[in-house]
């Protein structure tokens, strides 16, 4: 079975987002995320991997593969194309949320989001509370 290669880092998250975020706009949103995130969880932002900002922690075992390892219970990255939120769970009631979230595409398992104003931040937050919400229920 392959490793998993997304592990937390102690690399720090300000010197990320000030390197990372190839434009002005997108560091003040990363900054603005980053503050979001840690006011609502409560828990010190993390590097996972070299380009994800996550934020608390779980221990997952898959039902379809052997496949487990750890993954921040929500996250984001400020990419180049779009900010990539890791908000989403498919639990019960956020496929209502997203229909009011605003401006964003769907990817597997993350949001894309152009800018920060495209979205109503406080249907991010209750996006946050139902994913964390959900995976403590079945993880920890």
């Amino acid at each position: 079975m392959a490793e998993i290669k997304t592990k937390q880092t102690n690399a720090n998250v300000e010197d990320f987002i000030n390197t990372f975020a190839n434009t002005e706009q997108k560091r003040k949103e990363g900054f603005e995320l980053l503050k979001i995130m840690q006011d609502f969880t409560g828990y010190e932002p993390k590097m996972w991997g070299p380009s994800i900002i996550g934020f608390g922690q779980y221990h997952y075992k898959s039902e379809k593969s052997r496949q487990e390892g750890d993954w921040p219970l929500v996250g984001f990255s400020p990419r180049k194309a779009a900010i990539s939120l890791y908000v989403y769970s498919g639990c019960s009631g956020q496929d209502e949320l997203l229909k009011e979230l605003g401006k964003f595409k769907m990817g597997k398992g993350c949001i894309y989001v152009k800018k920060l104003t495209d979205i109503n931040q406080e249907i991010l937050i209750k996006l946050m509370k139902s994913t964390i919400d959900f995976l403590q229920s079945k993880y920890i």
